[in-house]
C-alpha cells in the first residue's frame, strides 16, 4: 500500500479513493435530507431558509476542503475549477430530481421567493468572482479585497432574503400541483429532540467533509499522473463528486416530498461554493486565486451563470410539464453541463 501522505498517489489507489470517497458522500447525503426536513419543521426557518443556509454549509463542506486543500498545495487553479465546476454539476442536480418528482416539473411545484432570491443572490456572488478574475490584482494581508466583498454581499443577502420571507410582497399562485413548505408531522425524525437532530446532522456533515478532503488528494494525484488538465479534473471529475451531496439530498428531499427543500439545498450548495472561492483565496499563499483562473475555470464560471439564470427562469415560469416529464430548464441544464464537458475534455 502506497504512503497516504506521499502525493501524488499510483492512478489506481487514486481512483479507489475518489470512488470511495464519493461513495461517503452519497450516505451521508441520504442520511441529512430526513434530518434536515426535520430541522427545518423544528427551527421554524423552513425548507427554503434552511436549505440555503444549513444544507449549504454542510453540504458544501466537501467542496470547500477540496478546494483549500488544491489552493493550499499550490494547484489554485485546480481549486478554482472545482468551485465553479461544482455549481455546474449542483445546478444540474436539479433536473435530476425532476426526474424523481412524477406529479408535475420540480420547479413548478417548488416555487417560492426564498428560492428565487436566493438565485439572485448567485447570480450576484458569481459575478463578483468573475469580476475578481479581471480587475487589476491586489491584495491586503494576501488576501484580495474582492474575498471581503464577496462575504458582505452573502451576508447582506442572507438578511434580504430572511426579511422577505417574514414580510413577502410576492408569492407563486398555488396550483394543484404546488407543495407548500409546510411542517411534515410524518416525518419520524420528529419524534427525537433538536439537540439528538443538530448532533447527528454536524456529525454526517464532517463524514462529508472527510470525503472530500480524500477526494481533493485523490484529484491532485490524478492530475500530476496523468498530465489531464486542472480545468478538467476540477472543474468534472472534482465537481460532479463536489456535487453528490447537493444531488443525493435533492432527489432524497424529492422522494420525501420536500420539494422546496431539493431545491434550496442546491441553491445553498452553489452559494457556498463561491463562498469556497473565499477560502481558496485565504488558502493560496502565492496571490489571488481569482486572478489564477485561465480560460477553462472562467468558461465554467460562465456557464454555471448561464445555468443559474435558467434555473430561475424555470422557478418564475413553472412549466407544469415538458419533453420527458422535464421542464425546459431541466432540458437545457442537461444539454449545457453535457456541453461544457465536452468542451473542457478537448
Amino acid at each position: 500500500m502506497p504512503d497516504p501522505t506521499a502525493l501524488p498517489w499510483p492512478l489506481p489507489f487514486s481512483a479507489a479513493v475518489f470512488l470511495l470517497a464519493g461513495a461517503i458522500t452519497v450516505a451521508g447525503s441520504i442520511r441529512l435530507a430526513g434530518l434536515g426536513d426535520a430541522l427545518a419543521d423544528r427551527t421554524g426557518w423552513g425548507e427554503a431558509l434552511f436549505g440555503v443556509v444549513f444544507f449549504g454549509i454542510v453540504t458544501g463542506l466537501s467542496g470547500i476542503i477540496m478546494t483549500i486543500v488544491a489552493a493550499a498545495s499550490g494547484e489554485a487553479s485546480l481549486g478554482y475549477s472545482n468551485a465553479v465546476g461544482g455549481i455546474a454539476a449542483q445546478t444540474t442536480a436539479v433536473a435530476v430530481a425532476d426526474a424523481f418528482h412524477r406529479r408535475a416539473n420540480l420547479e413548478h411545484a417548488a416555487a417560492s421567493l426564498s428560492n428565487l432570491l436566493s438565485g439572485c443572490l448567485l447570480i450576484a456572488l458569481l459575478s463578483l468572482a468573475l469580476l475578481a478574475s479581471y480587475v487589476p490584482e491586489a491584495s491586503v494581508a494576501g488576501v484580495d479585497p474582492m474575498s471581503a466583498v464577496i462575504v458582505a454581499a452573502y451576508v447582506g443577502g442572507l438578511v434580504l432574503i430572511r426579511r422577505a420571507g417574514a414580510a413577502p410582497m410576492w408569492q407563486a399562485i398555488a396550483t394543484a400541483e404546488t407543495r407548500p413548505d409546510v411542517p411534515h408531522n410524518e416525518n419520524p425524525l420528529n419524534r427525537h429532540s433538536p439537540r439528538w437532530l443538530w448532533t447527528r446532522f454536524a456529525v454526517i456533515g464532517l463524514l462529508v467533509a472527510a470525503g472530500g478532503w480524500l477526494v481533493a488528494l485523490a484529484a491532485e494525484s490524478i492530475v500530476n499522473v496523468t498530465g489531464l488538465s486542472s480545468g478538467f479534473v476540477g472543474g468534472v471529475l472534482m465537481g460532479v463528486v463536489n456535487a453528490l451531496p447537493e444531488t443525493v439530498t435533492a432527489v432524497a428531499a424529492v422522494r420525501r416530498g420536500a420539494v422546496t427543500l431539493a431545491i434550496a439545498a442546491v441553491l445553498g450548495g452553489n452559494i457556498l461554493d463561491v463562498l469556497t472561492l473565499v477560502a481558496g483565496d485565504l488558502s493560496y499563499r502565492e496571490g489571488s486565486i481569482y486572478h489564477s483562473a485561465g480560460p477553462e475555470e472562467l468558461l465554467a464560471t460562465t456557464i454555471s451563470l448561464f445555468m443559474t439564470a435558467t434555473l430561475l427562469g424555470g422557478l418564475l415560469i413553472r412549466q407544469t410539464c415538458g419533453w420527458g416529464r422535464l421542464g425546459f430548464e431541466g432540458i437545457l441544464l442537461l444539454a449545457t453541463y453535457a456541453g461544457m464537458t465536452i468542451l473542457l475534455a478537448l
